[in-house]
């Protein structure tokens, strides 16, 4: 089945496509890779970045959109990535970054194009566990933008995954919680004494 990647925010694109113009912009991004890439190189496969704030004693998930991430292609492979964030003015270019995520997430969404079952495809990051995932939600016809993890959403670890968790499996949300909602009350949070 094929895979549904929802459209990014116009503005969110033209401020990537801008940076990608500007040789400030990638000569001073932290990312080799970026900078030695030999001919064009575009940005694909917006995907929107959610973060998944809390889990509660119920399982319940908040999560909330921060931004998109576009995979910047080259010959065609990906070499880097670029994050926008939303401002009180409006989609602005957040960085150019490069590292396991960039592989790990073209790797995962790979995985996804094989499944039987057509899913939208977006990023779940849990900062607290320092973990990314792709979640490949079900409702296709939904604002990628919008809304919250279903108990039938995948969630495939990227890697780095943290310990204990397989990077590249996918998980059922309602299997994937439980260890989390763990996790989340046996790991520190940031800033406190350990």
């Amino acid at each position: 089945m094929p895979l549904h990647v929802p459209p990014a925010p116009a503005p969110a694109l033209r401020t990537v496509l801008t940076a990608l113009d500007s040789p400030t912009a990638v000569r001073e991004a932290p990312t080799p890779s970026l900078r030695a890439a030999q001919g064009p190189v575009t940005p694909e496969l917006p995907l929107p970045v959610h973060v998944l704030d809390r889990i509660t004693a119920q399982g319940l998930t908040a999560t909330r959109l921060a931004g998109w991430r576009f995979l910047i292609r080259c010959d065609g492979r990906a070499v880097a990535a670029a994050e926008t964030m939303l401002t009180p003015d409006g989609w602005a270019f957040s960085h150019f970054f490069e590292g396991p995520y960039v592989a790990s997430t073209e790797r995962a969404l790979q995985q996804a194009e094989v499944l039987q079952q057509p899913y939208q495809a977006r990023l779940l990051s849990l900062p607290g566990l320092y973990m990314l995932t792709l979640w490949l939600h079900g409702d296709c016809a939904c604002d990628g933008a919008a809304g919250h993890p279903a108990a039938t959403d995948l969630l495939i670890p990227l890697a780095p995954a943290p310990p204990g968790i397989s990077a590249h499996r996918p998980f059922r949300v309602a299997e994937l919680l439980p260890v989390l909602s763990l996790r989340a009350t046996t790991v520190p949070l940031l800033g406190s004494p350990a």
